[in-house]
């Protein structure tokens, strides 16, 4: 931005030395003076914006439309430190080369900070804990461990592994998820079009034929009717249901009833289960291996598992283990994990290797998940095929029915 004659006020966001983000005003003769202003009251600047041009200017960020970072980006970026780390590369120009190879706007965001804190003396993990919508607290407690460890890229390997194995599996049950949804959707929109828009165009038609209608045809004339009354009512009540879900979703009476559900719905119901035991399995078995005490990895595998019928068994077992009793024994009380779950870590406490054995226990379910989610669409399938085809096929014959019956009158007169 050109320099200015005058004074003009510049509108800034700037991060504090406690990693929060500080907005506010200076007036200046210039953008690099604004800058220096921003640093000047100790703040990182973020962004420096001439007020003037505020909603003018294209360069303003909007973070609206900017993505966090998934699985992928932070596996990817895992992996590239691990491997930098590992060949002698110091961890400052680790930070800046991730930093600037990430395609993620928000992860390149965060990094530039984290390496800025990195250099004014914060350790890596702190500075990634002062992120949590970044990088996750499983991410940023390993890390902690293997600096503290002095084997910081075998902690960043066993971070890109654990991403790498969650994708998948995330992949394998958005994949069998897709199928059913997409089926289901095009069901709902094929009878909301057929009752607002052909129904009608019948219904004018049986108006001329003078006779009672057959009871199916009532019955689809009568719903075709509703539908049209009560469209607007519909609409604005899914729209407050979706509205009040995303705004709601994190209270933990939500996330009970919702969680419960998943764990206990026909046909899906096994596969959150086999994905919430891989997914606590897996993140405890690498909690354990970096050397993290069972009392301190337990809430950590807690609060990353996702479901709340999962926090709710670790919140005993941690309980249990305060207690001086075993981690096992309150699992055992939940039917979230199978008897041959909680048995596998009973043995694993008692022979010394809990960690190698959850381990286990996590290879085994991916497998399952793989399995169960290839089950799944297989045998949803022709089960939804014939559902769809049964409403649509019910509602043309209950279409055609006064046209077949008026026909067979007609021959039968003659």
């Amino acid at each position: 931005m050109a320099d200015v004659t005058e004074s003009t006020l510049f509108v800034y966001q700037g991060r504090d030395s406690a990693g929060k983000v500080v907005k506010g005003r200076v007036h200046a003769q210039s953008q690099s003076s604004a800058i220096a202003a921003v640093r000047a009251l100790g703040l990182t600047p973020l962004s420096v914006k001439d007020n003037d041009s505020l909603g003018l200017n294209k360069d303003l960020d909007i973070k609206l439309f900017e993505r966090g970072p998934n699985l992928k980006d932070l596996a990817i970026t895992s992996k590239q430190m691990s491997v930098m780390i590992a060949s002698g590369v110091p961890l400052l120009r680790t930070l800046e080369i991730v930093g600037e190879q990430t395609q993620n706007k928000t992860l390149a965001k965060a990094f530039a900070d984290v390496h800025r804190e990195v250099g004014q003396g914060s350790s890596f993990s702190a500075a990634m804990e002062r992120r949590p919508k970044v990088f996750p607290m499983l991410m940023a407690n390993l890390v902690r461990v293997g600096e503290a460890g002095g084997f910081l890229d075998e902690a960043l390997e066993s971070i890109a592994k654990n991403f790498d194995v969650e994708l998948r599996l995330q992949q394998k049950v958005k994949g069998a998820m897709a199928y059913p949804v997409v089926v289901l959707c095009v069901a709902i929109v094929s009878v909301v079009a057929m009752l607002l828009f052909v129904v009608p165009t019948f219904e004018n038609l049986f108006a001329g034929f003078g006779s009672e209608l057959p009871l199916p045809t009532q019955i689809l004339v009568g719903a075709s009717r509703s539908a049209a009354n009560w469209r607007p009512l519909l609409i604005v009540l899914v729209v407050g249901v979706w509205i009040w879900y995303s705004r709601n979703k994190d209270e933990e009476r939500v996330r009970k009833a919702v969680d419960t559900f998943k764990v206990k719905v026909p046909v899906f119901g096994q596969l959150f289960r086999k994905v919430a035991i891989a997914r606590f399995s897996r993140n405890l078995a690498i909690m354990l291996g970096a050397g993290v005490p069972i009392i301190q990895a337990i809430p950590l595998v807690s609060r990353v598992s996702n479901n709340w019928v999962v926090e709710r068994a670790l919140a005993e077992a941690e309980a249990s283990v305060r207690l001086g009793r075993p981690f096992a024994q309150p699992l055992a009380q939940h039917d979230v994990f199978p008897p041959m779950v909680t048995q596998m870590v009973a043995i694993g406490e008692d022979s010394g290797a809990l960690d190698t054995m959850l381990e286990s226990i996590a290879e085994f379910y991916d497998r399952e998940v793989e399995t169960a989610a290839d089950q799944l669409t297989s045998m949803i399938e022709p089960l939804l095929i014939v559902f769809v085809g049964g409403i649509i096929g019910s509602m043309v014959v209950a279409l055609y029915l006064p046209i077949f019956t008026m026909v067979t009158a007609i021959q039968g007169s003659s």
